[in-house]
């Protein structure tokens, strides 16, 4: 059955993860012949959407790295009204029989505001948690002045008296209050019937603080990634691989320190706030910055394992994904969702989360001869087996889409 679907997000253009998995899935729902419309507060509009015929409603507000007045961004972040008088104009002129609202993101611009629009309209509503911002303030069940991963109760005493900010404690007073916005008048707990999660730990972080009769869905992320064929272990050198943000939730110094006592070497790419100084502590590792997408695939290609000693509930890390279709074996963290991906002991390893002493063992066991070869040739086939294509990715999210519809129709009727 063709379908409506209004994809709701932040961005109209591919800033991160989320913007890219929710326009990508954009443009291939309208080439297989559905009607599409994105919704989104920030441009520029990225073109592969008109070139797919997908419809395009975007506010051309600003964010939180374009906001000439960041008073004015947090005002706008608390409480869109321009965005809620926006899609509610939409949602109403849509047929609630054939259409449905897919929320990818409102965090960054949309606003909690999105939740009465979507609380009350006849159009069903189904939601992807890309992260955590529907229920904890912070969005990542992560205290980041202690650099672990948090385990209080979202607006609980503990959480609201606690600074698990990356910034400061006046921040995290604002989060709490847009927090308790969302539990409370925003209705955006109460507004889906459908929630689609890309991870097994995303759903036993977050199901215990969302409503009960909530129907929950696992919907891989795809990856964009063609089979290169078997492993070459000629073409791997003795090295090892960390890619990500080099900042404190990522763990780079973990692995870092790690590997200079396991006495191996380490490539990293990418950048970010912990960059400099780790590589002042590091001189031993090569440090390139970040990469192009087919630069970072070549050094996977090229590396005997990667490296992802991740401190916090990270969703789906498509770093592990794409990895493990190169054929690299990858050492994981066990805190990180990135441990779905990985069978320990045959296409990586499991690693205690921030245990440095662990970390060293792990990749002491990964340079033993012969490890990584196996477990190279065990990863890449076990990929290909059941690889997260686009199409396949379509496919589940069709399902939920009929099943949102089934769900909306029996209700009315």
């Amino acid at each position: 059955m063709s379908m409506h679907v209004v994809i709701v997000v932040d961005h109209a253009h591919i800033n991160g993860g989320q913007a890219k998995v929710a326009l990508d899935s954009a443009v291939g729902l309208a080439r297989r012949g559905h009607r599409v419309t994105v919704f989104s507060a920030v441009g520029p509009i990225d073109p592969s959407l008109a070139e797919a015929g997908v419809a395009v409603e975007c506010l051309f507000q600003q964010d939180a790295q374009t906001a000439t007045s960041q008073w004015r961004y947090a005002g706008q972040a608390m409480w869109n009204p321009e965005a809620a008088a926006r899609l509610k104009q939409l949602l109403d002129g849509c047929d609630p029989r054939r259409t449905v609202a897919h929320v990818h993101g409102w965090a960054k611009a949309l606003s909690p505001s999105i939740g009465p629009v979507l609380l009350e309209s006849p159009v069903p509503a189904v939601a992807t948690l890309h992260e955590f911002f529907m229920v904890c303030p912070n969005g990542g069940f992560f205290d980041f002045p202690a650099n672990t991963a948090c385990t209080r109760a979202p607006l609980s005493a503990a959480c609201i008296t606690h600074n698990c900010d990356s910034r400061s404690f006046v921040h995290k007073a604002y989060r709490v209050a847009r927090q308790s916005v969302v539990n409370g008048f925003s209705g955006l707990h109460r507004a889906f019937g459908h929630v689609i999660t890309i991870s097994e730990l995303q759903y036993t972080v977050a199901s215990p603080w969302l409503p009960q009769g909530i129907r929950w869905h696992r919907v891989p992320n795809p990856v964009s990634i063609d089979d290169p064929g078997p492993p070459d272990a000629s073409r791997r050198g003795d090295h090892l691989l960390f890619v990500g943000r080099l900042s404190p939730e990522k763990g780079a110094a973990i692995g870092l320190e790690a590997a200079r006592r396991a006495g191996q070497k380490v490539v990293v790419v990418g950048d970010g706030p912990d960059g400099e100084a780790l590589q002042a502590a590091h001189p031993e590792a090569t440090f390139l910055g970040w990469q192009k997408p087919d630069a970072v695939r070549s050094a996977m290609a090229q590396a005997r394992a990667l490296l992802f000693p991740s401190v916090w509930y990270e969703g789906q890390p498509l770093t592990v994904l794409e990895a493990q279709a190169l054929g690299t074996p990858v050492l994981v963290s066990d805190i990180c969702a990135g441990r779905e991906a990985v069978i320990d002991g045959d296409t990586g390893l499991h690693v205690r989360s921030a245990d440095v002493s662990a970390w060293t063992q792990a990749i002491a066991t990964i340079a033993e001869p012969g490890v990584a070869q196996r477990m190279s040739r065990a990863a890449h086939a076990r990929y290909w087996r059941d690889p997260l294509t686009l199409e396949r990715h379509l496919d589940g999210l069709e399902k939920v889409y009929g099943l949102a519809l089934a769900d909306a129709l029996a209700k009315a009727a």
